[in-house]
């Protein structure tokens, strides 16, 4: 279990997808155990598309986490990605839905402040109805809790700096997922 020091920083994770199309669920899955770690600056939520009206609740913290399912072959596994908030992008193009980049830029244009981001994208095969996740995403799942927990710790203990290279800490890689392939 992980611990966490009263100055450490503000952590937002978020799982989303449609839980009603098998893989594609997994953000949310993922969400909720993160949740259920009950770890103290660390806030969980599992939602069903990214909106807007998250801008908020990220301005308010110094790390983002964003958890997704993403259509793999049998080769990918579990990509860890730093996000880099291209202010070139422009807030009045995000419509209805949005995707993590937006959501950033958009609580810094919004609220003046923006998360340091990474999207953790979960491989899946099935998206057709239902509600059971695929051996490929059950593995994801499994890689994507110990890569978060390893982004939370790195955060907690670099005080929110999680390095430059897209990678974390201290230029390391995130491990593997005992298959020997580094997440990427």
């Amino acid at each position: 279990m992980l611990s966490i020091q009263q100055e450490s920083p503000a952590i937002l994770a978020i799982g989303y997808g449609n839980d009603l199309r098998r893989d594609d669920g997994v953000g949310q899955r993922v969400a909720e155990e993160v949740a259920s770690w009950g770890l103290p600056k660390v806030r969980s939520l599992s939602q069903h598309q990214l909106t807007p009206e998250l801008a908020e609740p990220l301005s308010e913290v110094d790390l983002a986490i964003f958890i997704d399912a993403y259509p793999a072959t049998e080769e990918q596994g579990l990509q860890v990605v730093k996000l880099d908030g291209d202010d070139s992008m422009s807030p009045q193009s995000l419509g209805h839905s949005s995707d993590p980049s937006s959501l950033l830029i958009l609580a810094k244009t919004l609220y003046g402040k923006s998360p340091q981001g990474w999207l953790v994208a979960i491989p899946g095969m099935d998206f057709e109805f239902g509600e059971t996740f695929s051996a490929m995403t059950e593995q994801g799942m499994a890689e994507a809790l110990v890569a978060i927990a390893e982004l939370i710790e790195t955060g907690v203990k670099d005080g929110g700096e999680l390095g430059d290279g897209g990678e974390l800490g201290d230029g390391g890689e995130l491990g593997n997922g005992g298959d020997g392939e580094e997440y990427r």
